[in-house]
This record gives structure tokens, C-alpha cells and sequence, in this order.
């Protein structure tokens, strides 16, 4: 993918580039540093128009922002944003396909950029990084026809101070390029016996693309021998494809364990293992993991429909298997032939709350730090 792409870079389009930021709203060409109020007017008030009067938008508590309302046909090429990580688990971000009445994407934001568990981890793949600290760059292609809508929601009691930039091109949409979309579930805890839903309901034709799974480990011992599941078009009792272990399916092997060294964070480009969170003795009791994989040379095509689970299992006496009750966040990439699909009840704040466990125990009573409303630091 990564050779194609270098390979094909010198040819001419005729696609245009428009890139929408707090400095200029809807990407006219020619719109961009005409602002005359925003986070950074005090900051550049000796400077004058053009010097970063408006590189942010606050996103009051409750409310929901549009970051981008694009007219079609085009595709969205990248999408860098950051905010303070105190957010990452507050807000959900949504888009919108062809005046569609339901969003394609709903997830929330740090799960998106596989960073669940509102601390940074350094992500390595081709589709999604996250820089230090807490740069997050999406290059999933974002085809739409017709319009495409971006918005972020917070859900939290906090205003959110939201840095970004969304790059585009504008021209003809192939025939055959489906419309991006993703979906978040999380079992919390698993209920017994029973493997987590990643999607379920899914109709149409395309291909399943990527999974990143927050997996929160709630007893001692190793979590990860459970199976996924890929159950294609007329597959009902049985899969079509079957797993064989979790750290088998993110291209591990023998528990992440490097002899000597434990749990072994890694980040390759199609799959990853990128955060290990360790007990500490006090709030991180048990151990969680940050993992994706992204099927992008090896894409999981359907024709008609496509449902996704995992299992959850460890180890008990006599080497029988042990099911497991653990904290489990997933997010499911998947291109469709069509904008809207079924999905799950969306994210509020109590079901994308990462609990105690992970952290200190909040001054209920104060105000959490903030960044200079002109600093992205």
C-alpha cells in the first residue's frame, strides 16, 4: 500500500486540496488566516490579522461542534486534532455521509486513535498515529458524494479547548469506494460465557478494515486466549474465519512476553500492542492494553452482511479454560456500500467513563488544568 501510494505521487489529478482549521471554517480558497476574534487574538494582539488569531475552538460542555461540512463529491484525506487527555473519554466524534441521518462514525475520540484509556501511547501504524502528546492523525480515506459532516460532542462537565486541521480533496468519487465507518461497543464487565460483540447487524457489501480493542484485565492471570470471530453473509451458528488466540489476531505470540521483560509494548504499521498500563500498587490495580489491527493489505471482504465478536479467556486448573469478566472497549473499521448502517446505542459519558482504577482520585472540588487557550501545549 505504503509503495503504491509513493509510486503513484508524481501523477497529475485534476482533485483540488482544501483543508478546513479554526483558521478558516468552511476551506475556501483564499479563506484561511482572515480572522479577526478566537482563542489567539489576545496573544497576537501586537501582530495583527494573520498571526494565529484563531487556532482552537472551545467545545462547551453539553454542546456539540461541527468541525467540518464539506460539499461533495470529495474524500477526506487526513485529520490531525489534539486536546488535553482529561477529554479523550468525554468526547464522541461523529461524521455524517451523503445528508445522512445517522453518523457512519461514532466513537470516542481517544478510542479512534487508539488511545483508550485517556493516557498517551505512541502509535507506528498507517492509518492512524498518535505523537507525543496526543497529536492524533487519522489517513483512513474518507470518500463521501455528495456532503460530508464532521462533529465532536462532549459529553463531559468540562469545556474542551480542540486544536485541528482536516485535509480534503475535492473531485469525482470512484464507482466503487465505499464510505467509511466505525463502531464502538464496550462490555463492562463481560457477562459470563459470552463473547464481546464488536458488530453485529451489519448489511451490505464491503470490507472489514480495522480493530482496536481497550481490554481491561480483571483478575490475575493470562486474559488473552479467547478467539475472534468473523461470521460472513450466510455464516449463522459458525465463522467463516476463526482465530486462534487475541495475541495471535494482533500478530503477537506466547503472551506478549519477552522473557525476562513481561508484557512487551510494540507498534508496526497494520498492528500493534502500543500500551501496556501496569499496576502501581495503589489506583492501577490490574493491568489494561491498548491493541489494533488493521486489515489493510489482508481486508475481510462480505457480500451481504457481517457480524464480529471476541472471546474472553484465561486459565484455571487442570489447564482448562477460565471466561473471563473483563472490561472490554472495542472500535470496528469497516468500508460500506451505503452511509448508514446498524449500530449500537451511542456513547454517553457513563459508558466511556475509564474508572479509578486507572488514576487518582479526582479533587471533585477543583478545576482541572488547562493549556493557555492559544497553546497547544
Amino acid at each position: 500500500m505504503t509503495g503504491r501510494d509513493l509510486a503513484t505521487i508524481a501523477a497529475i489529478s485534476n482533485r483540488r486540496t482544501r483543508s478546513i482549521s479554526p483558521e478558516n471554517f468552511d476551506g475556501s480558497p483564499g479563506g484561511g488566516g482572515r480572522a479577526t476574534d478566537g482563542t489567539g487574538a489576545s496573544a497576537a494582539r501586537d501582530l495583527g490579522a494573520g498571526w494565529k488569531i484563531s487556532p482552537s475552538v472551545v467545545v462547551r460542555a453539553g454542546e456539540t461542534f461541527e468541525l467540518t461540512a464539506i460539499e461533495g463529491p470529495a474524500r477526506i484525506t487526513h485529520i490531525w486534532i489534539t486536546t488535553h487527555t482529561d477529554h479523550w473519554r468525554t468526547l464522541v466524534l461523529r461524521a455524517y455521509w451523503d445528508d445522512a441521518p445517522e453518523p457512519a462514525i461514532e466513537v470516542p475520540y481517544g478510542d479512534f486513535f487508539c488511545n483508550g484509556w485517556g493516557r498517551f501511547a505512541q502509535v507506528d501504524s498507517l492509518p492512524i498515529a498518535a505523537n507525543p502528546h496526543g497529536g492524533f492523525n487519522s489517513y483512513w480515506p474518507m470518500p463521501f458524494r455528495t456532503a460530508g459532516r464532521l462533529t465532536v460532542e462532549n459529553t463531559g462537565v468540562v469545556d474542551a479547548t480542540v486544536y485541528y486541521q482536516v485535509s480534503y480533496e475535492v473531485g469525482e468519487i470512484e464507482e466503487g469506494e465505499g464510505y467509511l465507518h466505525a463502531q464502538w461497543r464496550r462490555s463492562d464487565p463481560l457477562p459470563d460465557r459470552t463473547p464481546h460483540v464488536l458488530l453485529e447487524g451489519v448489511e451490505g457489501q464491503g470490507q472489514y478494515v480495522g480493530t482496536y480493542l481497550a481490554w481491561g484485565s480483571r483478575s490475575a492471570g493470562w486474559w488473552g486466549e479467547g478467539e475472534i470471530k468473523f461470521y460472513l453473509d450466510d455464516d449463522d451458528e459458525f465463522p467463516t474465519i476463526n482465530g486462534t488466540g487475541t495475541e495471535d489476531y494482533f500478530g503477537g505470540a506466547w503472551n506478549f512476553d519477552i522473557p525476562g521483560q513481561g508484557y512487551t509494548a510494540f507498534s508496526t504499521p497494520f498492528l500493534g500492542m502500543p500500551q501496556v498500563i501496569r499496576p502501581d500498587g495503589l489506583y492501577d490495580s490490574q493491568q489494561r492494553f491498548g491493541m489494533y489491527r488493521f486489515h489493510i493489505p489482508d481486508p475481510i471482504r462480505f457480500a451481504e452482511r457481517i457480524r464480529v465478536d471476541i472471546q474472553a479467556l484465561g486459565w484455571r486448573s487442570g489447564w482448562r479454560y477460565l471466561p473471563l469478566h473483563d472490561d472490554i472497549a472495542s472500535t470496528a473499521w469497516f468500508y460500506l456500500d451505503r452511509p448508514v448502517a446498524r449500530r449500537p446505542s451511542p456513547p454517553d459519558a457513563d459508558s466511556m467513563e475509564v474508572h479509578l482504577g486507572v488514576g487518582a482520585v479526582p479533587d471533585v472540588g477543583a478545576t482541572p488544568p488547562r493549556a493557555h487557550p492559544d497553546s497547544t501545549s
